[in-house]
C-alpha cells in the first residue's frame, strides 16, 4: 500500500512563506505524477499544482501563478511545495496526491493515493 505523508504546514503572517514536503513511499513513485490540492472550510478541494514524473512539466492554478512553486526529488521519494507572498485566502488544509500515470492531471479523480493533509494558516 502507497502512503503519502506531508509536512511543513504552519502558521505564517500575510506575505510570508512556507514549503511543503510530501514523502511517497513504495518503489515506483518516480514514475508518479504528483499534485497539491488544498481544501479551506465549506468549500471543496482544489486543484493548486502539478509536475510530471520527470518534473519536465507543470501546471498551476491561476490563483497561485507566480507564488507557488512545485518540485520533487525523486531519489528521495519527496515533493515540495514552495509557497511565497502567502495571502490570507491561502489559508486550507493542503494535501498531496499522486497519480499512476505519466500525464500532469489537475482533478481528483486522477489520483490514486492521497496524503492525509497538512493545515497551512495565513494571518491578516
Amino acid at each position: 500500500q502507497e502512503q503519502l505523508v506531508e509536512s511543513g504546514g504552519g502558521l505564517v503572517q500575510t506575505g510570508g512563506s512556507l514549503r511543503l514536503s510530501c514523502v511517497a513511499s513504495g518503489n515506483t513513485y518516480s514514475s508518479w505524477t504528483m499534485g497539491w490540492f488544498r481544501q479551506a472550510p465549506g468549500k471543496e478541494r482544489e486543484f493548486v499544482a502539478t509536475i510530471n514524473w520527470s518534473s519536465t512539466t507543470t501546471d498551476y492554478a491561476d490563483s497561485v501563478k507566480g507564488r507557488f512553486t512545485v518540485s520533487r526529488a525523486n531519489t528521495k521519494n519527496t515533493a515540495y511545495l514552495q509557497m511565497n507572498s502567502l495571502k490570507p485566502e491561502d489559508t486550507a488544509i493542503y494535501y498531496c496526491a499522486a497519480a499512476r500515470q505519466s500525464l500532469i492531471a489537475t482533478s481528483t479523480g486522477a489520483y490514486d493515493y492521497w496524503g492525509q493533509g497538512t493545515q497551512v494558516t495565513v494571518s491578516s
